[in-house]
């Protein structure tokens, strides 16, 4: 990356950065380096943002300054380190390197803190990174939160199946009662389980809009698109294991107690059957913050809207005025 950035000074980078022993691809936006910091952690694991970020988040430059990672196992850092099938990806190892990048991040544009974002498996990650060093961040933002992969799992099936079977839906009622209820030895069976509440979050939420997710130069060739569907089908072998038994199934939130160093907000799609708000909501209520405010996200599942998008928008410019001063600006 290019060399100290001046308040005023517009950012666009994007490139391999040595995190964690080896090379990361890091992309950093903003209309001003004088702008608050948001690290931005991708979900999946395994689907980084940084193909059609811009897409989306453009319009948050004139704000912010957005640095975004392909963490390992995914993307273009996959591309650069492609692990053997059974090399293991532990959530300590990406914990380690959130908080790497986020050192980073303060360093290169000479920030206290910075504002720490994460939604679906980013949200957990994220925050494991929050909880691993509180004093890097101003904020914590999470959205879709995982607090604990099982009870999601659970409460995500008993909600799905009891739509499946009140719209009459006997293909895939069928489905769920062959795959049973989880805690599953199979780790096909949360894909089959994705698949059909996916199908019921679609018919009572705003769809994202055409071409969000479409990739965007340097990423819109055939050779990327097979690294990051090679790096989406790793991750997430890794994630749920052999025997439902990989790095998401230990996933417990409250693990890592329940006091936040650091102001919280946390945004929840009323129509999510993957990470239910009910299980969302429940930890929240623990939590103890600084600040702490739960935005329910109306007409909106797991998956990013616009009404998402705006929720997430919100909550940073809320975060923002602290993060100003709290950099001298």
């Amino acid at each position: 990356m290019g060399p100290s950035c001046a308040p005023g000074q517009a950012v666009h980078e994007a490139g391999f950065i040595t995190i964690g022993g080896i090379e990361q691809w890091v992309v950093v936006d903003g209309a001003d380096c004088g702008n608050p910091v948001v690290v931005m952690v991708h979900g999946g694991p395994g689907n980084p943002n940084t193909p059609f970020a811009r897409n989306i988040f453009r319009d948050w430059e004139n704000d912010f300054t957005l640095v975004q990672w392909d963490q390992r196992g995914s993307g273009k850092t996959y591309s650069a380190n492609r692990p053997a099938e059974d090399e293991p990806l532990t959530l300590h190892d990406l914990t380690t390197d959130g908080v790497e990048v986020t050192r980073y991040a303060i360093q290169r544009f000479g920030k206290r803190k910075v504002i720490l974002m994460g939604g679906s498996w980013g949200s957990a990650l994220a925050a494991h990174m929050a909880i691993a060093a509180p004093d890097l961040f101003h904020a914590y933002v999470g959205t879709s939160q995982l607090v604990n992969y099982q009870e999601d799992l659970r409460v995500g099936y008993a909600r799905t199946l009891a739509l499946a079977t009140a719209a009459g839906d006997s293909d895939a009622v069928a489905r769920l009662e062959e795959i049973g209820a989880p805690p599953w030895a199979n780790p096909r069976a949360s894909g089959a389980l994705r698949r059909i509440s996916r199908k019921y979050e679609a018919l009572v939420s705003e769809p994202a809009p055409s071409g969000w997710f479409a990739f965007g130069p340097g990423y819109d060739t055939p050779a990327y698109e097979a690294d990051y569907e090679a790096g989406e089908d790793y991750s997430f072998l890794a994630f749920v294991g052999p025997a439902n038994d990989g790095m998401g199934s230990g996933i417990d939130l409250r693990g890592l107690g329940l006091s936040f160093p650091m102001p919280v907000w946390m945004l929840q799609g009323e129509e999510d059957l993957v990470t239910p708000a009910s299980v969302s909501r429940a930890y929240f209520d623990d939590l103890s913050a600084p600040r702490k405010i739960y935005v329910s996200l109306p007409r909106t599942g797991h998956d990013p809207n616009r009404i998402m998008i705006a929720a997430q928008y919100e909550a940073l410019t809320q975060a923002r005025p602290e993060a100003v001063a709290m950099d001298g600006r």
